[in-house]
């Protein structure tokens, strides 16, 4: 029975599928900027790794629950009342996409999804995290020691 439970813990463990990235600094810059999101909308590079920072520390995989309903997922913590679709909520679904997809380690449903998002009358006003921790700051040191 020992050695049932044992092998049963060791298959539970080889089917669970490692879902997420958590990006390094310089990593996350250089991808974002192969993107083009250098500029975009008027914000620098160094204004969406502050932001990929504050709103989820770079780790694609999280996922927050607020006490309205709706969630936000991966990298940029896109809210699903509007931007995606999470079976859970009222979603205007304004990306098209399920938003299972802005939790893997690839990301770029996630800026395809944000530059959506930004486009909008708010810009990165929409994020408390930008808006707390970036917005008029000098963010420079966010990308200055990288090889861009």
């Amino acid at each position: 029975m020992k050695g049932l439970c044992l092998w049963l813990a060791l298959l539970t463990c080889l089917m669970v599928k490692v879902y997420g990235k958590i990006f390094r600094r310089c990593e996350l810059a250089s991808v974002m900027r192969r993107w083009g999101m250098e500029g975009h909308e008027g914000y620098t590079l160094d204004d969406w790794v502050c932001l990929a920072y504050y709103a989820s520390g770079f780790n694609t995989a999280k996922v927050t629950h607020n006490i309205d309903g709706t969630s936000e997922y991966g990298l940029f913590q896109i809210n699903s009342r509007s931007w995606c679709a999470d079976h859970h909520s009222t979603s205007r679904n304004l990306c098209s996409l399920s938003c299972r997809d802005l939790v893997g380690d690839e990301i770029i449903d996630d800026i395809i999804c944000v530059k959506r998002a930004v486009a909008g009358p708010d810009g990165l006003e929409a994020w408390d995290g930008w808006r707390n921790h970036c917005r008029g700051k000098n963010l420079h040191y966010w990308t200055a020691t990288c090889k861009l």
